[in-house]
């Protein structure tokens, strides 16, 4: 069994939308294909396409909070969490419950511009490890079993996006 978990931070730009019947929903590149980034010192990674592929398939993705499991904000279980792989990376909406305050409060955040980041948390299954000259290492992660994406206070990646908005986008 594996223990190492990562978690991947992205920054991106947020804007806010709403569905006439009232629905909001939060958008968002949780990850990006083919962008590296410094994990700690010294250690690299970025994210191989068709790397959730499996995860979409077999798992029931929560999309949390800053990683917090307490703040759930949906699921692919329940349809309140869509997610897709395109060229870009992994994309997803996640339909807000509007009796949920901290969900609402985390929508005003991301539509006044406060939070503009994502994540996602995972174990590797599958991966490359290249050791470089300059003694850093770099993994192209080719799977990556998935079981939360987050929306983020402080991402490190820049190249995510997440918007705020209420209506929901073509799959």
């Amino acid at each position: 069994m594996k223990t190492d978990k990562r978690e991947m931070y992205f920054r991106g730009t947020f804007q806010t939308r709403a569905e006439d019947n009232g629905e909001k929903y939060i958008d968002a590149y949780f990850a990006v294909f083919n962008q590296e980034t410094e994990i700690w010192p010294g250690a690299y990674e970025q994210i191989a396409p068709g790397a959730f592929t499996n995860s979409l398939y077999n798992n029931d993705i929560r999309c949390l909070f800053n990683h917090d499991s307490g703040l759930v904000l949906g699921r692919t279980g329940n349809h309140t969490l869509t997610l897709v792989e395109d060229e870009h990376g992994l994309k997803g909406s996640v339909r807000l419950n509007p009796n949920d305050k901290q969900a609402m409060d985390i929508y005003a955040r991301v539509e006044r511009g406060d939070i503009a980041g994502c994540s996602f948390g995972f174990s590797p299954v599958s991966e490359d490890t290249e050791w470089r000259d300059d003694g850093t290492v770099h993994w192209m992660v080719k799977e990556a079993d998935t079981a939360e994406v987050s929306i983020c206070t402080f991402p490190a990646y820049p190249q995510t996006s997440v918007i705020a908005r209420k209506q929901g986008f073509d799959e």
